[in-house]
């Protein structure tokens, strides 16, 4: 009887490591799915200025470089959080005996950073 009982035990530790793993790393895939979305949201916005032809209105220019800094802040503020979130999931990892993470670095590969754009449009 206590043989079962304790198999039941391990089992139940088993299930509870399974989970906090699972439950890192789908942490850390919000965290890139987010990243990745911000960063296409970047992206569009470099092209809207690589689009202008000059003859917008006043102020426009200028709005569409405060908006895609903007953006560019926010991508950057994501891929920190993103970095954190791999670092939680690496940490959890360890803990748990697994010293290898070959496989964790080629699925969770973190974008660059990006940099602010100056109002040159050879920045861009």
């Amino acid at each position: 009887m206590q043989k079962i009982g304790f198999e039941k035990t391990v089992e139940e530790i088993f299930q509870e490591r399974a989970d906090v793993l699972y439950r890192t790393s789908e942490a850390l895939s919000d965290a890139l799915r987010k990243l990745i979305s911000l960063g296409e949201m970047v992206d569009g916005s470099i092209e809207d200025l690589n689009t202008l032809t000059g003859n917008e209105g006043p102020g426009t220019i200028e709005k569409l470089y405060a908006r895609t800094n903007g953006e560019i802040s926010r991508y950057n503020r994501a891929r920190e959080y993103a970095k954190l979130r791999y670092r939680y999931l690496i940490i959890t990892r360890e803990a748990m005996g697994f010293r290898r993470h070959t496989w964790v670095e080629e699925i969770y590969r973190i974008p660059p950073k990006k940099k602010n754009l100056s109002r040159g449009r050879e920045q861009i």
